[in-house]
């Protein structure tokens, strides 16, 4: 039997994919949400013995960030992180499927929201960098609780799970806009009047202009300078923002971002971010979403970490800078 075209591979995943996520957020919903979170981490395990991408991508990102740590203790905490991604995707249900309420009782505390609420009854609008930490995902349903609120949104190459995910963001009552010049005057319009956007600190620029290469955890990478510039245009406060995966459900926290991210100078400001994403990191680090090739860099061309992990095993290696 010949294998199928591209496009009609393409076809059927289109067709294929949106309900089959709408299946798992169903089943993941009507578990309890620990109950959830023990089978994601199982399909954690089983992503870590696999010895696919997510497992060679998690080991050189920590490698690379964590150079102090022996082999034995990286290998550790690459499969508590895979344990972790396993977790976050499983409890989904949770968030993306059922009523708000519902994601809104997982959320045991709410720490420096006074704070985020002080600002907007200043007239200030806010921005919070959120990284790709604990379940960002609660954290932009969050948001929108403490005022009106604009996020950017690319929806996915299936067509089908664009409706899927922007219903589920928008939920609790925030806005989403596309990332197109359109799209970015909306959210700076939103944040000059007094409302709040949540952009992701830690997201890797597609276009080599997209931002500049500087230090995160030691390692220059890719950094968008789109936070940056929007808190610069903006005149916003700027908060760094975290969901934490805690025992009964989430710790949602926000932090004054650091003064280094209002600096003129691009590369100090994104330095100063980069820095403050470290430290939210830090102590939480089998939360991070290290299966993304966070350590690329702009413009192409440059050192790539990443090129060798499709080469068998024995022919890989982490070559430290």
């Amino acid at each position: 039997m010949s294998a199928l075209s591209p496009s009609k591979s393409q076809k059927l995943r289109n067709l294929l994919v949106p309900p089959l996520l709408r299946g798992a957020l169903w089943c993941s919903y009507h578990l309890p949400i620990h109950w959830a979170r023990s089978v994601g981490r199982w399909l954690g395990r089983l992503l870590y013995r696999s010895d696919g991408r997510s497992r060679r991508v998690t080991e050189r990102n920590i490698a690379l960030a964590y150079p102090e740590l022996d082999p034995a203790a990286q290998e550790t905490l690459v499969r508590k992180s895979l344990e972790e991604t396993g977790a976050l995707a499983a409890e989904m249900g949770h968030v993306w499927h059922a009523p708000w309420r519902h994601t809104e009782s997982l959320i045991d505390s709410s720490e420096g929201s006074d704070q985020v609420l002080d600002a907007l009854a200043e007239g200030r609008g806010v921005i919070i960098l959120a990284p790709h930490l604990g379940n960002w995902e609660v954290l932009g349903l969050h948001l929108a609780t403490l005022g009106d609120t604009v996020a950017l949104f690319e929806p996915p190459k299936i067509p089908g799970l664009g409706p899927i995910i922007q219903q589920a963001r928008e939920r609790s009552g925030g806005r989403l806009v596309p990332t197109d010049p359109r799209g970015l005057a909306a959210l700076v319009r939103c944040v000059r009047k007094g409302g709040i956007s949540g952009i992701l600190p830690d997201q890797v620029p597609d276009a080599s202009a997209g931002g500049l290469n500087v230090p995160f955890m030691g390692v220059t990478c890719g950094t968008a300078s789109l936070a940056c510039n929007l808190i610069r245009r903006s005149r916003a406060r700027a908060f760094m923002g975290v969901a934490f995966r805690s025992g009964r459900g989430f710790r949602v926290c926000y932090l004054p971002a650091p003064d280094g991210v209002y600096d003129d100078d691009e590369t100090r400001a994104l330095s100063a971010m980069n820095n403050a994403v470290a430290d939210l990191v830090r102590g939480h680090d089998t939360q991070y979403q290290w299966s993304y090739k966070r350590f690329r860099c702009r413009p192409d061309g440059d050192r790539d970490h990443y090129r060798d992990l499709k080469l068998p095993r024995s022919r890989f290696e982490i070559k430290p800078e």
